[in-house]
């Protein structure tokens, strides 16, 4: 199937400031993450960014960017932008790849885009988790599926919470039990895209902070890709870029 790529990269980490330049082998990091989503057999990558240094750097090593509004309130809104300077159909499919994911698995992008359609304008991904720690972790959100695989919901919370097991042990994880975390990787129907924007926020959204609540609470569906890796780590603190940075 087509899809385009649009990576967001803002200058605004605070662990790691100018995080989307930083030099991985080379290049910036966030030329690392388009070259690795055109991977993916995506028709375009493109980044969508707020400022003149992250366009700089793209166009020298050849990788297209725009400039959005500096005011957007998330990445969605900042993709939703650029998707419209693109002049994308309404039917096109778009996948929000983070600027700081340089090692992310192209094969996840194409299998996420695949599940969009005009029935379910969105679609994630997820994977399970093996360590109980991880599951009670507020900063590793967790997702809940149907049996068509759409979201039931996303929380910071442990979800599902195994009632029996759990009233005798939180230590160890619970024979037959199955948690499933959230990856931040976002694919969407261009006409759903551009309406996300205007959107009623969701009062889970700002209790849980997580924005994909927002697309449950107005009764729209999401798809889930559930794939049996662990993605690989984006870069978010200095220990991270270092480990990256070996890699290559």
């Amino acid at each position: 199937m087509s899809f385009t790529v649009i990576v967001p990269a803002r200058m605004a980490s605070t662990r790691l400031p100018n995080k989307p330049l930083a030099d991985i082998g080379g290049k910036p990091m966030v030329v690392r993450t388009a070259e690795q989503a055109l991977k993916s057999g995506a028709e375009r990558v493109v980044v969508a960014t707020d400022h003149e240094e992250i366009v700089r750097a793209c166009s020298e090593h050849g990788v297209q960017a725009f400039m959005t509004r500096a005011d957007h309130p998330s990445g969605t809104d900042r993709i939703a932008e650029v998707a419209a300077l693109l002049q994308l159909s309404e039917d096109a499919v778009v996948v929000n790849v983070q600027g700081d994911e340089p090692m992310i698995d192209p094969q996840l992008i194409a299998d996420t885009a695949a599940l969009v359609s005009a029935a379910t304008p969105m679609a994630t991904a997820a994977h399970p988790l093996h360590d109980i720690a991880e599951v009670f972790n507020p900063n590793i959100v967790k997702v809940v599926l149907d049996k068509h695989q759409r979201a039931l919901y996303f929380s910071r919370a442990v979800i599902p919470w195994a009632r029996d097991a759990f009233a005798k042990s939180t230590t160890q994880m619970p024979e037959g039990f199955q948690a499933l975390r959230h990856i931040g990787l976002y694919a969407y129907r261009n006409q759903f895209l551009q309406a996300y924007p205007s959107l009623p926020i969701s009062p889970l959204e700002q209790l849980e902070a997580l924005e994909q609540l927002r697309v449950l609470w107005n009764g729209i569906d999401i798809a889930v890709h559930v794939t049996a890796h662990t993605p690989a780590v984006g870069v978010d603190t200095p220990e991270d870029l270092q480990r990256v940075r070996q890699f290559f």
